[in-house]
């Protein structure tokens, strides 16, 4: 039966060229700020640092100060790549007993058992040990060339001018609106009179949510550094306000919180090689999925095709098996578990400077608006990355005091046999392997610039048995995938989406260009001036 929405409408967001630096994110505003950073002699690096700040206030229901992630690095002049891995960890002085199973099936992204009043998904019992700010100490440590203070000033400046409500904010706020209320600090960020607020009809009308606490906490930690945040007076504060409302987080917990170097998966590909986060990532399920695609897949001249289509859906089923039977982290090991089944609220951008260094950056709450609970002195909105465990004792993903989250995540920077470079990412909890994939596939296997690939349309087949097929794809491949799967058809769409949302640059001799998802309504590719 046909739906409402038109099946005439056609939209393209072209893909950004430049012999100078690009960064491709979620939000275009961000995306300048990193890009403006570039353009005043910054690193790749130092674009990454000032963009995730800048996310962090002007998407604060994807990521911030609060989450954490993951980064993999290209240093072009060492010709080296590297992961900076900044995942969030329980706290050790959570205790089990206050996480009761109460019947019934969880309310939120993962299959779990439900846990008596949901405290494992949002208020301060949900609050994990955040990451971002520590993997920005590190990257900054390891790379930048600018002073932390300077990379930090654009995001204060945004916090001081406040939340720009549109019809985005609108809808995202609304979206969380129910669990935003229960907190007093969330409900004075977010909401108008305990509702959402609404995006001005008048052209020269603007609606702003005053950031003022975030500003101030933005301007202390620009002034005392990173450090601060783990074993300052951030960090008393974070804990104060965590505590005070019942949650675990303790200075303890922060003091010696570090992100980890780590060496990145090194994938062989077509010739080429993909370079993936290791560990509690997607990036081992993504080694196994693109090891399958070049044993089965023999891509055609003329670009996918049905067997095209046919080659990712059995190689992602097969490897999200794999990946839901054995992963997860048993004292600090790789061990069993599972994970959500839906899109998780995450943010990706993805950065390339003159030089040829690149970055792709994931970063998360976990949730939209993480674990809604606002940290009433700083402004700061926290991760709900307790949801990543499995509640039920006894499995290799249970709860437990100090262990790492398993997550979605999957950042790449790759190198096809031509010679070019490109960093690929994307939001959307499970839906992201399957993005990445199909990107690599698109660039790797069929030597696609960014605005094609961007524009290919692509499948999902991270839901089971199901394999959800864009309805943009051609009908001879559309039936071959219904004649041979649980087959389901969905458009690409601004919300809900249906795929994962990625934002992607390649470097090809001396010259960049940058794509972002064409439905997202704020992301953009940006190039230096």
């Amino acid at each position: 039966m046909r739906d409402q929405f038109t099946n005439t409408q056609q939209i393209r967001k072209p893909a950004v060229t430049a012999k100078g630096g690009i960064v491709a994110a979620q939000s275009g505003k961000a995306a300048a700020v990193g890009a403006e950073v570039l353009a005043a002699g910054g690193d790749c690096v130092d674009a990454v640092i000032a963009t995730t700040f800048a996310l962090g206030v002007l998407e604060p229901w994807m990521s911030g100060l609060g989450g954490g992630g993951a980064m993999v690095l290209y240093r072009a002049r060492e010709d080296r790549y590297e992961v900076i891995d900044y995942g969030m960890r329980a706290p050790l002085s959570l205790r089990l007993e206050d996480y009761p199973l109460s019947g019934g099936a969880a309310s939120d992204l993962f299959p779990w058992a439900r846990v008596k009043d949901d405290r494992n998904i949002h208020g301060p019992g949900s609050i994990a040990v955040p990451g971002v700010v520590a993997g920005m100490e590190e990257a900054h440590r390891r790379h930048a060339k600018m002073p932390w203070q300077e990379l930090l000033a654009p995001s204060v400046a945004l916090a001081g001018e406040g939340l720009a409500v549109d019809w985005w904010t609108t809808l995202m706020i609304a979206s969380a609106a129910l669990d935003l209320r229960r907190y007093p600090a969330s409900a004075a960020a977010y909401l108008v009179d305990g509702l959402p607020p609404n995006a001005p009809w008048g052209i020269k009308t603007r609606v702003r949510l005053p950031q003022d606490k975030l500003k101030a906490t933005m301007a202390h930690l620009a002034a005392q550094g990173p450090r601060d945040f783990y074993e300052g007076d951030l960090a008393r504060s974070l804990a104060a306000d965590v505590r005070s409302a019942g949650g675990a987080l303790s200075v303890e917990d922060l003091i010696p919180f570090k992100a980890f170097l780590r060496e990145p998966l090194a994938i062989p590909y077509r010739g080429g090689k993909v370079f993936a986060t290791p560990e509690l990532t997607a990036g081992p399920t993504l080694a196994r999925t693109l090891d399958l695609l070049q044993r089965n897949l023999q891509p055609a001249k003329s670009g996918p095709d049905a067997a095209t289509y046919t080659a990712y859906a059995e190689a992602l089923q097969t490897a999200y098996r794999e990946r839901l039977k054995d992963m997860g982290d048993a004292d600090g090991r790789r061990a069993l578990g599972a994970e959500t089944l839906a899109p998780a609220c995450t943010t990706h951008f993805s950065a390339v400077d003159r030089d040829g260094n690149m970055a792709a950056v994931t970063q998360t709450l976990l949730s939209s608006f993480g674990s809604k609970f606002v940290c009433p002195q700083t402004g700061i909105t926290m991760n709900n990355g307790i949801m990543w465990f499995d509640p039920t004792p006894g499995t290799p993903n249970s709860l437990a005091p100090g262990k790492r989250c398993l997550t979605n995540y999957t950042p790449v920077v790759a190198q096809p046999s031509d010679g070019r470079r490109t960093a690929i990412g994307a939001s959307g909890g499970r839906r992201i392997l399957p993005a990445v994939t199909q990107l690599l596939s698109f660039v790797m296997d069929y030597g696609m610039d960014l605005d094609a690939a961007i524009h290919q349309p692509r499948i999902d087949a991270s839901e089971g048995a199901i394999v959800i097929g864009d309805v943009r794809l051609p009908k001879s491949t559309r039936e071959s995938l219904r004649a041979r799967f649980d087959y389901e058809e969905a458009r690409i769409q601004t919300t809900p989406m249906k795929f994962a949302c990625p934002s992607v640059v390649l470097r090809d001799g001396a010259t960049n260009s940058g794509a972002t998802e064409v439905f997202q309504p704020w992301s953009e590719a940006v190039a230096e001036a």
